[in-house]
């Protein structure tokens, strides 16, 4: 499928900037559960739409939202961010546009889930109460991690050990969704760091020889094993795929 224009699902077609989705569809007919898929720092580049793409052939109707529609990659960065911090914002409303634009859509269930990467991680967290099942990937924590998780769809959760921009955080997250009662499956790789569900390296060039030396990228063991366990809990909590 083309990349869709979501416009019409920001703030009630207000005026706000077009907001632009990389969508991709199952084989067949159909009807299948949805997925929304918030992407990482790097925005809507190749490896987010592998990972679309992934999704889509295990059955699941995907959208990415390009959540620097607004104005241009790094100038969004910063309210982005903000927006993941305090769990409202821009970046908020175009990922719940993401899910309204599956819920009108013939061909989807109705059941939703969305998984994050990275920083899309941290907003399949704040936004969980919104879906039926959430899988953030090595997503950063908000403060307030307790009121984050208040009312979460269940949750299935990878971390790297080795990740040293979430030490600790599998921990915290299994420990806040324990005391919430949300069903939940969270697993730390040992060896495996950032973005190690990647299936190569991404962002700017400059930057991949810092990626290799911090353990940035892809751990081919973790990530078959985090993308399983994906599968089983949204099979789980979103109905089988039509076509799985």
């Amino acid at each position: 499928m083309p990349d869709t224009d979501l416009s019409s699902y920001t703030r009630d077609n207000d005026g706000s900037p077009r907001l632009r989705g990389y969508t991709a569809r199952p084989e067949g007919e159909g009807p299948w559960p949805g997925v929304v898929v918030a992407h990482e720092v790097f925005g809507v580049d190749a490896q987010m739409r592998l990972h679309a793409d992934r999704l889509a052939r295990l059955g699941y109707l995907t959208i990415v939202p390009d959540l620097y529609s607004q104005g241009g990659k790094w100038r969004c960065v910063a309210g982005v961010m903000r927006a993941m911090s305090r769990g409202r914002g821009r970046a908020v409303t175009d990922i719940e546009a993401g899910r309204r634009w599956l819920l009108d859509r013939p061909d989807c269930t109705g059941r939703i889930g969305v998984v994050g990467f990275c920083m899309g991680g941290g907003f399949a967290i704040v936004t969980a109460p919104r879906f039926d099942a959430a899988a953030p990937n090595y997503g950063v924590l908000c403060n307030d991690l307790s009121e984050a998780v208040r009312g979460a769809c269940p949750m299935v959760a990878s971390y790297g050990s080795k990740d040293w921009q979430t030490p600790g955080a599998a921990a915290r997250l299994e420990a806040a969704l324990t005391a919430e009662g949300v069903a939940h499956d969270v697993k730390e790789y040992p060896g495996a760091g950032h973005s190690f569900m990647n299936e190569g390296p991404n962002g700017p060039a400059l930057l991949r020889p810092l990626a290799r030396v911090t353990g940035i990228g892809p751990h081919p063991e973790a990530a078959a094993d985090a993308w399983r366990r994906i599968d089983a809990f949204f099979t789980e909590h979103l109905g089988r795929p039509a076509q799985h």
